[in-house]
């Protein structure tokens, strides 16, 4: 028998071999293998809770090891695996089950056991390398039982875990894992496609009078795209962002697998969501730095993209963030993914968010209002805009300048309105079938040559693209944007071909915000 623990960096992570042995000389407990300060007091507790447990600690000079040698430790999730090796140096290989073993846990000084982070990610590094059983703290085990064909024991003590090393038939595996049916707990199915339930302050039908910012969301859940709402304080686009986990669809099993194993990372699993199914919807503060927003630290923790991965990045009050962290979210968007690197070390964090952005027009805020008077400067309000790039700007597909609540009640008038949040869904339901029997993935991750593939328009449609691209002067990337946008509207509408009305709600989306400073 072999044990194994794990070491946390970066979103990879490294699986760490646990060796003791007992020699002649003074008692003592020595540890070697580059251990952090958490991985060096594990000594003390674990004297304790072996002996605390009922146990004899061994009175030979105890040698323990943590290999690779020249990886760093860190965590007290070596707690458990170091007391088990203990225990175990005395006895013979024949008395415990003939399988290699990952354990993770942290030891109070009684015996009883604690919950650690990463369990998520240890478990399935782990069955990545053929290790099939693990002991993990007994609040961890729902976690480790989302990966599939793994054998699970949750100990609550160290000596309930010990007893487990001695028999195979105490491990114990899901057996509903992997099956991409089972309906996630409250959530409901909208025509096929799961949903969160709707709670208090998730109703569509309280926001009043904003046509133009609701469709806008709806076609930004329905295919993915970035959005950016311009509007004036209070105006209310704020309030409709906030509301767009209820129209979001749940993650798929495949999804969800990733965006739990940041989340083990980062310590967020919550004891009754084992895996994230629901969306990420994070909203850091404007005070937030690079490193917040990117990730890093000693360990390579994550930062707010990669915790909204497969999710949502909601900048509110965008204007207010650090131009550097504006930036520095070009890369990540366009990639799905940011590179860090570390003490000469480095990892790949998924970073495959949807941006959000609420943003005044101008610091004054009523810049380009029908009811109120803007007071900035138009080098002011220049100034304002250069915090948003160019390159950052192509990258939002949906620009929507929203109206304050009197003005857009009379625009109102003359269309529909998508009323409560069930009617939203119907249409987002419909498109994100269509993708995914189509190819796969949302419309807003089509490569270029999936673009040539599964947007086809009609020759209205072409003339509308043509018009558009001289009129506004659009970049290849404006150009794919309002393919893929237009392709989202189709797929609402229930259409297979691109046609005119979709492309120019599309273009309409677009052509605001052009140019550094909008065409209000």
């Amino acid at each position: 028998m072999q044990i194994y623990s794990f070491s946390p960096f970066g979103y990879e992570g490294a699986l760490v071999t646990v060796e003791v042995d007992l020699r002649r000389g003074i008692p003592a407990v020595d540890l070697v293998g580059l251990a952090d300060g958490a991985v060096k007091e594990s000594r003390d507790r674990m004297h304790a809770a072996i002996r605390n447990s009922g146990f004899e600690f061994p009175s030979e000079r105890v040698l323990i090891s943590l290999s690779p040698a020249d990886l760093k430790k860190e965590g007290a999730g070596f707690d458990l695996p170091i007391a088990l090796g203990v225990l175990t140096a005395e006895f013979s290989e024949d008395d415990f089950i003939d399988e290699s073993v990952l354990i993770m846990g942290e030891l109070e000084l009684s015996g009883k056991i604690r919950s650690v982070k990463g369990v998520h990610a240890a478990v399935a590094t782990a069955v990545s390398c053929g290790i099939m059983k693990v002991i993990v703290p007994v609040q961890n085990v729902e976690e480790a039982k989302e990966i599939d064909g793994v054998k699970v024991y949750g100990a609550d003590s160290l000596e309930n875990a010990f007893r487990a090393l001695k028999d195979a038939s105490f491990f114990s595996s899901k057996q509903d894992a992997g099956k991409e049916n089972i309906l996630p707990p409250f959530c409901v199915n909208v025509n096929g496609v799961f949903f969160p339930e709707i709670t208090s302050g998730f109703e569509y039908a309280e926001v009043k009078g904003q046509y133009e910012l609701i469709r806008a969301l709806q076609i930004a859940a329905a295919g993915g795209h970035n959005l950016m709402a311009l509007g004036a304080p209070g105006c209310g686009k704020t309030m409709a962002i906030q509301k767009f986990p209820a129209i979001n669809p749940v993650l798929t099993m495949e999804e969800a697998q990733s965006v739990t194993r940041i989340w083990s990372l980062a310590g967020l699993i919550k004891p009754n969501e084992p895996l994230v199914r629901i969306p990420p919807f994070r909203i850091p503060h404007q005070t937030a730095s690079v490193e917040g927003m990117c990730g890093g630290g000693v360990s390579c923790r994550p930062g707010e993209i990669s915790l909204a991965h497969n999710g949502v990045l909601f900048l509110d009050e965008a204007a207010e963030f650090r131009t550097s962290v504006l930036q520095m979210l070009r890369v990540p968007l366009e990639n799905g993914s940011i590179t860090l690197s570390r003490a000469g070390r480095s990892t790949n964090y998924p970073a495959q968010f949807q941006l959000l952005m609420a943003v005044n027009p101008c610091p004054c805020g009523n810049y380009g209002s029908k009811s109120k008077v803007c007071l900035c400067s138009s080098k002011a309000v220049e100034q304002y805009w250069k915090k948003f790039s160019a390159p950052l700007l192509d990258r939002i597909d949906l620009r929507i300048f929203v109206e304050n609540t009197k003005d857009s009640e009379e625009m109102q008038m003359e269309r529909p309105s998508l009323k409560t949040t069930e009617e939203i869904r119907q249409g987002i339901a419909r498109a994100v079938l269509a993708q995914r029997k189509r190819q796969g993935i949302k419309n807003a991750r089509l490569r270029p040559e999936d673009i040539l593939v599964h947007c086809k328009l009609d020759k209205d449609a072409q003339k509308v693209l043509d018009l558009a691209v001289t009129r506004y002067g659009f970049s290849a990337r404006g150009v794919s944007s309002c393919l893929k946008v237009s392709r989202t509207i189709a797929d609402i509408a229930g259409e297979v071909l691109i046609k005119k009305p979709h492309m120019e709600e599309a273009v309409t989306y677009r052509k605001l915000c052009n140019t550094l400073v909008p065409e209000l």
